[in-house]
């Protein structure tokens, strides 16, 4: 009877804690600023642990299996496998809130890691590629903080809270692929194969990214954004709320998802057999690393402003922008020399631009077109839509260089990202 009453009473203070956020816009904005610094700091230790796998994934495969034929099979099981973390992170989050969802993303990511320092001890491929699957729910979880800070941003701040949180990933991100020399030296004194000494970095960042999400993430801003958006639904004629399906726009889904799946193929099939392209002309791990470092961070460290972009100029015009950027850095690093690391960096680097772009118009457009009763689920649908083109783009780019050249692989990215313009055209061309 006692733990009754003591289950009654807290979940009336919890009812009158969310209460209050619905009377108070004062609150709703500090929650708001609160979520955004908690979320960055996470995202500084997830951008690590993303780029240390990125930037050695494929060398490790390519040494224990001995050619370079699968050598992109590794950026396709972690982004297959963060498909499945997607859908994982997406309905967890629905269910039960951001806090739960993402700190169980991050957890899972850091076991992922583990796992592949153990399949390089033992010299397992098998081990190696069930690892990478597991790790890829880092990546997913990741990419899907970028929607915890517009549970509470108006239609106005959302491409802004999206980039605010994703700059963050910047430092981490950065560092990560900078550091790969230095943990490889560390993997080699405690008796680890140099090229697992990445994956040691990355277990910790997403552990450590968990942890700062379950532990500092309360109140849940999806929770408090669900309990706003109920207490202000007005009911229609017939005295009833209105439904969510009549609130989605479906059409702004499906652009939204189109914007980042295309720039998601384009971007994980050059970044991954860039590496190899390198070590092929006489590149080492240190000219890797900053090449990868470069292109990761243009992938984030312009988040700040392209939100605002984003914001003033329009999610349209900013995915034109993301296509047209694209092109350009698949046709510098179709025809740039192989030794040339000024112009490799240059490419890396718009195509990591090209991709934010794409990115962040997109999830603004997702935002817009869904409301936060279902919108976790949603995120997470698109972001396995996202995961898939990734692992088919990081699959068959291997293949491609393999069957033909880089150059190949490199022309295609960039003539596949003009289909980003049609997409667009056909998304005005609706409104009356």
């Amino acid at each position: 009877m006692m733990l009754q009453k003591e289950s009654e009473k807290a979940l009336d203070i919890q009812t009158a804690s969310l209460q209050s956020y619905i009377r108070s816009s004062e609150k709703q904005k500090s929650l708001y600023k609160r979520t955004l610094f908690i979320v960055s700091i996470s995202q500084i230790f997830g951008g690590a642990g993303l780029a240390a796998g990125v930037t050695v994934g494929a060398l490790l495969a390519q040494q224990m299996l001995g050619t370079d034929a699968f050598a992109g099979i590794p950026s396709a099981l972690l982004t297959l496998g963060s498909a499945g973390a997607a859908l994982f992170v997406g309905r967890l989050s629905q269910a039960f809130g951001r806090r739960t969802g993402l700190s169980a993303g991050f957890m899972i990511g850091g076991l992922g890691a583990i796992g592949v320092i153990i399949a390089a001890l033992i010299n397992s491929v098998f081990l190696l590629f069930a690892s990478l699957l597991v790790y890829g729910a880092g990546s997913a979880t990741n990419l899907q903080a970028r929607y915890t800070g517009t549970d509470l941003a108006n239609s106005k701040q959302r491409a802004t809270a999206i980039s605010m949180t994703m700059v963050f990933t910047t430092f981490g991100a950065v560092a990560g692929p900078n550091l790969v020399n230095i943990m490889g030296n560390f993997a080699l004194s405690i008796g680890v194969p140099s090229l697992a000494g990445p994956f040691i970095l990355g277990a910790a960042a997403y552990i450590l990214a968990g942890l700062v999400l379950f532990i500092m993430l309360r109140p849940d801003p999806l929770v408090i954004a669900r309990t706003i958006e109920r207490a202000n639904q007005k009911p229609n004629d017939k005295g009833q709320l209105a439904t969510t399906e009549q609130k989605e726009n479906k059409r702004g889904i499906i652009v939204g998802a189109t914007v980042m799946v295309l720039t998601q193929i384009v971007m994980v099939a050059i970044m991954t057999m860039t590496p190899v392209h390198m070590m092929h002309h006489g590149h080492g791990l240190g000219a890797v690393g900053l090449v990868i470092g470069f292109h990761i961070g243009a992938m984030y460290l312009p988040s700040l402003i392209t939100g605002v972009l984003v914001d003033k100029l329009g999610r349209n015009a900013m995915a034109i922008a993301s296509g047209t950027t694209l092109l350009l850095a698949g046709l510098i690093a179709a025809f740039a020399p192989g030794d040339s690391i000024v112009l490799l960096i240059i490419a890396l680097s718009l195509l990591g631009l090209g991709w934010n772009f794409g990115l962040i118009s997109g999830t603004a457009l997702i935002v817009d077109s869904t409301e936060s009763s279902t919108r976790a689920r949603t995120q997470g649908t698109v972001d396995v839509l996202i995961a898939f083109s990734g692992a088919a783009g990081g699959a068959l780019s291997g293949m491609i260089v393999a069957g033909s050249s880089y150059l190949t692989l490199s022309f295609t990215g960039g003539i596949l990202s003009l289909l980003l313009i049609p997409v667009v055209i056909w998304s005005r061309g609706d409104k009356k």
